[in-house]
């Protein structure tokens, strides 16, 4: 983790949270899949006014009312527990019963009318010769409120068939207006105004549109696992609060930059001025923008005024970019880093040094032979592996360890801030896309044996984050590295498969076949990446 004398924010213990359970009532209909919603009070603590699945706290009693329900062999005590919470919220809120007679039959409106919504649920149950149906509750997702609100819960959000010829009556004290809706239908409400819904119930709603029927959620939840687990994080955006899960883009740079949760950080993208990522961190993106930069190049600025800067990756030929670097610093840079010699990574470093009245060296890897002529790179003195850049400043080191990385570039590499557990990435991982790999100077095998490096130096140095070249920082270091590498070996799969099903193939030929769930729009550029898996194949085919 970076270090806590480096965060811009002072910190503040998020509130606590408290164990709570929802359950989406389902059934099928001939325009598809509906779920049950309803209003909450306008007066609640929680969420006002908000739509939502019913659900509530869950209390002793539920964990008590254990042998009053029936479970699967596989659902654990936790997960018992959390069903007959969801039950019971269910029908205090809504009036209905997830509760079956002994012959098997659900709870009916007659059994329903005569049980009172304020008493213990379990014991009049009981009397009536009914078991709660928890066995019939599944995990859908696991969400925690986020860190920034006073108000927290740990809630699985559970799903449940509703019970045929039961009919939702709102208890019109908590919850109000109880409405069927398709998934679909309730987000594009939600859209056009009038239909408030909070995050994680929109992010729900967004992934069980996937499913078509009723029976296809429940299969997706037999593992007893949850499909997905999630702590939003929020930062501004457009001057306006923006929540994201943790595969989203932003979601990395706001665990570093607020790891309490707080709302302080702009995720919009600008190139005016830096972005303050830590106090001795910053990061300025290069005005160049597109396809295959992004929002453009980013260029972090390690150090500060005491200790002067190492300049990573000063971007593209563009004198405004440079000038803002140069101001940024005050001049007083200590070395200029290029992670590789490509045309949006390099150009700057020689006007910038220029700028400087004590001229820093420009470190790196000299291009190879294979580089293409416009990424022609020869630094001032060329970087050893594992060599250590030293900043110091009021007795705090910045250290920046140096690790050959080539598979994207023949002279690309990393660099590691030791004391935060940092990785700069250059171009060999990006967020947002996988980066291109582009023979001769491109190799795909040295690329592969490169992550397996850089996820050995996760795992060494305890790094948590990976700040790119092009998008925002990247958070769970080595599950990010172990998810590219996954993909990227999919992908040569369905390359082998492709060459395989068209041996007297071309490259274009294979590309339509291996590349059939990639926008057409990419394929010039995933040309590229392709060839690169195809000499890769053949050269371990050559090898056995």
């Amino acid at each position: 983790m970076a270090r806590s004398s480096q965060l811009l924010y002072p910190q503040r213990e998020p509130a606590p949270t408290r164990p709570a359970a929802t359950v989406l009532l389902l059934r099928d209909t001939a325009q598809g899949l509906e779920v049950l919603m309803t209003r909450r009070s306008m007066t609640a603590s929680f969420a006002p006014g908000a739509y939502v699945f019913p659900g509530g706290g869950i209390d002793a009693a539920d964990a008590a009312a254990h042998g009053h329900a029936t479970r699967r062999t596989s659902q654990s005590d936790l997960h018992l527990t959390q069903a007959i919470a969801a039950i019971r919220e269910s029908f205090e809120e809504l009036g209905v019963l997830l509760a079956q007679h002994g012959h098997g039959g659900f709870a009916t409106n007659q059994d329903i009318a005569a049980l009172d919504r304020k008493a213990p649920l379990a014991a009049q149950c009981r009397e009536r010769g009914l078991r709660l149906a928890a066995d019939q509750v599944f995990v859908l997702a696991h969400w925690v409120t986020d860190r920034d609100l006073p108000r927290r819960f740990d809630v699985p959000f559970l799903v449940a068939r509703m019970p045929e010829g039961q009919t939702p009556v709102a208890d019109e004290t908590e919850q109000f207006e109880p409405v069927w809706l398709r998934p679909a239908d309730a987000l594009a409400r939600h859209q056009a105004g009038g239909f408030f819904m909070i995050f994680p119930t929109i992010r729900t709603l967004q992934r069980l549109q996937q499913h078509p029927h009723v029976e296809a959620v429940l299969q997706a939840c037999a593992s007893e696992a949850p499909l997905w687990s999630s702590c939003p994080r929020a930062g501004w955006l457009a001057g306006r609060e923006a929540r994201y899960m943790e595969h989203e883009a932003p979601y990395g740079e706001l665990a570093l930059v607020c790891p309490d949760g707080q709302i302080v950080h702009a995720l919009d993208w600008q190139t005016e001025r830096p972005v303050q990522l830590l106090k001795h961190l910053s990061r300025l993106t290069a005005p160049n923008p597109g396809m295959m930069t992004g929002p453009g190049t980013n260029s972090y600025l390690v150090g500060d005024a005491a200790s002067g800067y190492i300049v990573i990756d000063p971007g593209p030929n563009d004198a405004g970019h440079i000038q803002r670097l140069f101001e940024a610093t005050g001049g007083r840079i200590a070395a200029i880093v290029c992670t590789h010699s490509h045309a949006d990574h390099s150009p700057a470093a020689k006007p910038l040094q220029m700028l400087c009245a004590s001229p820093p060296p420009i470190l790196g890897l000299a291009s190879r032979e294979t580089a293409h002529p416009d990424a022609y790179f020869l630094p001032d003195r060329l970087l050893l592996n594992q060599e250590l850049l030293t900043l110091t400043s009021h007795g705090l080191e910045h250290t920046l360890k140096v690790v050959f990385s080539p598979g994207h570039a023949a002279n690309h590499l990393c660099l590691v801030l030791l004391e935060d557990g940092l990785l700069f990435s250059g171009d060999h991982i990006l967020n947002g896309s996988t980066t291109v790999v582009n023979p001769p100077d491109g190799e795909m095998t040295a690329y592969l044996a490169s992550l397996d490096i850089l996820s050995a130096n996760c795992e060494q140095h305890q790094i948590d984050f990976i700040l790119p070249a092009h998008g925002h920082v990247l958070g769970d270091a080595r599950l990010a590295i172990a998810g590219l590498k996954a993909h990227r070996l999919r992908r040569e799969a369905k390359v082998a498969a492709a060459m395989r099903a068209l041996p007297q193939g071309t490259l274009n030929d294979w590309l339509a076949l291996a590349y059939d769930d990639t926008d057409p729009r990419l394929w010039p550029v995933a040309l590229r990446s392709l060839q690169a898996h195809v000499d890769r194949l053949l050269a371990l085919q050559s090898a056995t």
